[in-house]
């Protein structure tokens, strides 16, 4: 581009405002080029200025002009300018096209004449389809004159979409129509190159995607299926030779289409929608394709059909294909975990996303286009299976028929229409600028500030489009809610909002989608929760939606809803519960994950609903910590007239604090983690074990102060401890876990030793006695057999006796049970000096003798063979089975034995750290350690998982398909996946648990039994 030597325009300040009033950014660089020599005949006409201060970005389009005027060939730049300024029409349309894209001002600046297109809109159709674009590539035989075609095609639907002649919808069916004709063009040239190929099979082509629903973009993949027979006559098994052409007939096509020329490319044939995806046959025929839906095809595949439509090769097979995949389309709701599956798809969409773009995309994000079409498309799958009104393979078409059907309300459906014509509409400018695939809103303020001019937005562009965006996602992120679950409660509620008439039937459909098992009976409870005209109706109805949504992402929704039933009967007239479910964002969602995940939590909270309270605030869920849970334990426990009321009072705040751990464990469980199932769990684990055990010591706490006060007042006759064992005094206490403790005294100086004695034995049984009493609260069972001689042993010794005794009778096994003793209640000099009396024992400074290993090794022989349940799988029990719990502790315990004289990191009651030091001095390696450690934490979670669900403790894997399912969620699998588990199929979530303890108990068998 050559410029005058002396710029008119830089002699005129003057005029640089006027451009800049205009909307150019750079009036000095646009003086110069509306003085330049192409534009002479134009330049300083105001009416050119009037027209390109209405694009989208006037800069872009005047330089743009001045290139095409520069191209012209002889003689033709003064038609150009004359018609330009003559005809309005043609003016608006090219500078409107000029303004919003500068691939179609690059493709006119090598194609100049093509600027005459423009001019025939005057006679043309204004909407042409099919086949007038067919028309207009019948000439093109080679991919260059295809592309060149296309761009020529592209450039007036360019002109209508940006001077308003067409909207969104018709815009992006001519697209659709355009890439129809495209595919059609480029299957003849393929055809034309290689005759033997398209003579030697029958070949359909059919559009899927945007591309089949007839709403695509200026640049996206045309997403297609290929399906092929033999011609007509062939001989018998000729199928294979068909196939074998077909797959180059369509390898060509899509080639022709995708490949990079001298003129570009057009935009990339993706097949991989087919059956199998890439790793399947490009072409299959008619058979095949139903034979692999029928049998192997997952839930989205169905969902992808929905759009499906013959768009190219033979009419006669594309249009059987079609016939034959609707009934399927329509049948997909009726799968087994359908609309998780639909859920946990759109889930892996969102976490695709990386994480500096997720609130960019426009697409894929949340409040994108993406969850317009799951929400729509899940409705329409679900509802379209007895009304065919809803069966539209466009998304809006398809939104308009579920507001016409009353599956919707109107003013949701006008809401959401209108958020997705705008999403849709900058989806399309952003790509319209260089032709390029992109979903990602702009930040630099050019690219926003061109978007918005383009959107008729002019008064702040960059300010009025990032609001505007913001307004219509926001309206998007709520679409699950309001599509789905709103209308289901606006139809038991008996109410008109909207023009909603969600039928009995179609509430009923809706809730078997979502996983209902007995829909009458949640339509009953939502009737219940959701009816009237009172505040707190109008609230639940409100709040429904998110629990809903959250219950259905849950193995048991049933449980959820009826359990929320159940606390807003006991709550529903507190003033503080509904508005903190309303007005918490947390605490409704993290009230339908408790409230779905089983029975232990829901138990405890329905005893004493006010517990909800803890599930709104941020802290609320944290574990309080020994000294204050001991402090207000104790502070109650003397406020209380009598033991029996003292220790209730000590059992509420235990009952309190169990339900606190339960639902942090569970909200926990649904946060995203990069660990697979099951594993990277080692930290939530030793919270909860670190909370259980806070908990119980300070209940026992209240108790022992419970026993000794009601009779004794102040102070006892003698010292007393008490000192946790086993899990207890591990820190590694599960939800089911009893209490393993041991009793300690030492009588007090000057008390007689028969008096402190009887005192010791009989605050033991009360103790015990106070804890078991009949009540809605849990109990908290002690377990005291692991005291010496066992149950035939003293319940209460002194630590004189305690001495003695180890002193003369101690066995190996006693000196192992003493690893993970520690004190946690009652006098704590007294409890140091039990720990001090025991070290000598469980940390033997000799290490252990030959026999002594060898008695530990026969001992757990003897417990494999005999303790394991009659019936019971040692593949999957989680305590006595391979692998499992005792495996791994009496590995780890062996070396501590051995070991912790000389390696002081032993010298812990903690399995994990026992390993962790085990590891850190050599004594095995990080992989060995790693195998045991997943191992431990695995049995563990699944023993704590299966008490939460169930609400009772087992060591195996529940049998109810629901339990099962409860189980799997809560360990990380999602809900689809989980649902789909049972124990005798050997689901993933039994597969994998028996795989990580096989691994286990290889170590096992060469560390504990092998090693030396």
């Amino acid at each position: 581009m050559t410029a005058p030597a002396t710029p008119p325009g830089a002699r005129r300040p003057g005029r640089f405002g006027q451009l800049a009033r205009r909307g150019f950014t750079d009036p000095r660089a646009a003086g110069v080029l509306l003085d330049h020599e192409a534009l002479r005949p134009a330049g300083d006409d105001g009416v050119l200025l009037d027209a390109l201060a209405a694009t989208a970005d006037p800069d872009l389009a005047l330089a743009a002009l001045t290139r095409l005027a520069e191209a012209q060939p002889d003689g033709d730049r003064a038609v150009l300018l004359d018609t330009l300024l003559a005809a309005k029409p043609l003016r608006d349309r090219l500078l409107a096209v000029l303004g919003a894209s500068e691939a179609l001002g690059d493709h006119l600046a090598r194609h100049p004449v093509e600027w005459r297109t423009l001019t025939a809109f005057d006679t043309a159709d204004l909407h042409p389809g099919i086949e007038e674009f067919t028309a207009a590539l019948a000439d093109a035989d080679d991919p260059d004159s295809l592309r060149v075609g296309y761009r020529r095609a592209l450039l007036t639907i360019a002109a209508r979409d940006m001077t308003g002649t067409t909207g969104f919808a018709d815009t992006a069916a001519e697209l659709a129509d355009l890439a129809t004709a495209t595919l059609r063009a480029a299957l003849r040239i393929a055809a034309a190159e290689a005759p033997a190929d398209a003579a030697g099979c029958r070949l359909a082509v059919i559009g899927m995607g945007k591309c089949g629903g007839r709403e695509l973009n200026y640049v996206s993949d045309v997403d297609v299926i290929f399906v092929a027979e033999p011609p007509e006559g062939a001989e018998e098994g000729a199928e294979a030779a068909a196939l074998r052409a077909a797959t180059r007939l369509a390898s060509r096509m899509m080639r022709i289409c995708s490949d990079t020329t001298a003129e570009g490319t057009i935009w990339p044939v993706d097949a991989n929608l087919r059956p199998e995806g890439r790793n399947g046959p490009l072409v299959r025929t008619l058979a095949s394709h139903l034979a692999y839906y029928d049998r192997w095809a997952k839930t989205w595949e169905f969902q992808a059909l929905l759009k499906a439509r013959p768009v190219a090769g033979d009419e006669d097979l594309g249009r059987r294909y079609a016939r034959a995949v609707a009934p399927l389309v329509w049948q997909a709701a009726d799968r087994d975990n359908f609309v998780p599956d639909v859920q946990r798809m759109r889930r892996r969409v969102e976490e695709s996303i990386p994480a500096d773009r997720v609130e960019r995309e426009l697409k894929l994000g949340p409040g994108g286009l993406r969850d317009v079409e799951f929400a729509v498309q899940l409705l329409q799958l679900v509802h379209g299976r007895t009304d065919p009104a809803l069966r539209h393979a466009t998304t809006l078409d398809a939104l308009a028929a579920l507001a016409d059907g009353g599956y919707i309300g109107r003013k949701d459906a006008a809401t959401l229409h209108d958020s997705y014509r705008f999403l849709r509409t900058v989806e399309h400018r952003l790509q319209l600028y260089r032709l390029r695939r992109t979903h990602l809103m702009p930040e630099d303020e050019p690219d926003l500030r061109r978007l918005g001019r383009s959107l008729g937005l002019t008064a702040d562009p960059v300010a009025e489009v990032t609001a505007a965006w913001r307004r219509h996602t926001s309206a998007v992120r709520r679409l699950h809610e309001k599509l789905f679950y709103r209308p289901l409660l606006e139809a038991v509620a008996g109410l008109e909002d909207g023009g909603v008439r969600l039928g009995p039937e179609a509430a009923r459909e809706r809730l078997v989608a979502l996983g209902y098992a007995d829909p009458a009976a949640a339509l009953r409870h939502l009737a219940a929760l959701a009816s009237g005209v009172t505040r707190k109706a109008a609230i639940q109805r409100t709040l429904l939606p998110v629990l809903l949504d959250r219950f259905a992402d849950s193995a048991d929704p049933d449980a959820g809803l009826l359990g929320f039933r159940k606390v807003s009967d006991a709550l529903g007239t507190s003033p503080w519960y509904l508005r903190l479910l309303r007005d918490e964002g947390a605490a409704a969602e993290n009230l339908a994950r408790v409230l779905s995940a089983g029975r232990l939590a829901p138990d405890l909270l329905l005893r004493a609903p006010e517990a909800v309270a803890l599930l709104g605030a941020p802290e609320g869920l944290a574990p309080r910590g020994a000294t204050a849970l001991r402090q207000e334990v104790l502070a109650a426990v003397g406020r209380a007239a009598t033991p029996e009321d003292a220790v209730a009072a000590a059992r509420g705040v235990r009952r309190r604090e169990l339900f606190r751990t339960a639902a942090a464990d569970i909200v926990g469980a649904y946060r995203p983690t990069e660990a697979p199932p099951g594993e990277g769990q080692g930290p939530a684990l030793d919270l909860v074990g670190d909370a259980l055990t806070d908990i119980n010591a300070a209940t026992l706490a209240g108790a022992l102060r419970a026993a000794v006060q009601g009779r004794w007042g102040a102070e006892l006759p003698t010292r007393f401890a008490i000192i946790a064992m086993g899990r207890f005094g591990g820190h590694e206490l599960g939800y089911g876990s009893d209490a393993d403790v041991m009793f300690v005294h030492e009588p007090r100086e000057g008390a007689d030793r028969a008096e402190a004695d009887r005192a010791a034995f009989t605050v033991a049984n009360e103790l015990t006695r106070l804890l078991q009493l009949p009540s809605t609260d849990p109990p908290l069972l002690i377990d005291t057999t692991l005291r010496p001689e066992g149950r035939g042993g003293p319940l209460v010794r002194t630590l004189e006796n305690y001495a003695a005794y180890y002193r003369r009778w101690s066995l190996v096994w006693e000196s192992q049970a003493l690893l993970r003793a520690q004190p946690v209640a009652g006098d704590p000099d007294l409890g140091a000096r039990f720990t001090e009396l025991i070290d000598p024992l469980r940390y033997p400074r000799d290490g252990l003798a030959e026999r002594d290993v060898r008695e530990i090794r026969r001992l757990k022989a003897r417990m494999e063979a005999e303790r394991l349940p009659r019936g019971a799988d040692p593949t999957t029990h989680t305590k006595l089975g391979r692998g499992g719990l005792s495996d791994i502790e009496w590995t780890v315990q062996l070396l501590q034995l051995r070991h912790a004289a000389t390696v002081p990191g032993l010298r812990t009651t903690r399995t994990r750290r026992a390993l962790a030091a085990a590891e850190a001095a050599g004594l095995l390696n990080a992989e060995d350690a790693a195998v045991l450690d997943a191992a431990w934490i695995l049995a563990s979670r699944v023993r704590n998982a299966v008490m939460l669900v169930r609400g009772r403790p087992q060591d195996t894997f529940p049998t109810d398909p629901r339990e099962l399912a409860a189980v799997a969620r809560y360990l990380g699998y999602e809900p689809g996946a989980a649902r789909q588990q049972d124990t005798g199929s050997g689901g993933q979530m039994i597969d994998d648990y028996r795989r990580t303890t096989r691994r286990a108990r290889t170590v096992v068998e060469r560390l504990f039994y092998d090693g030396d």
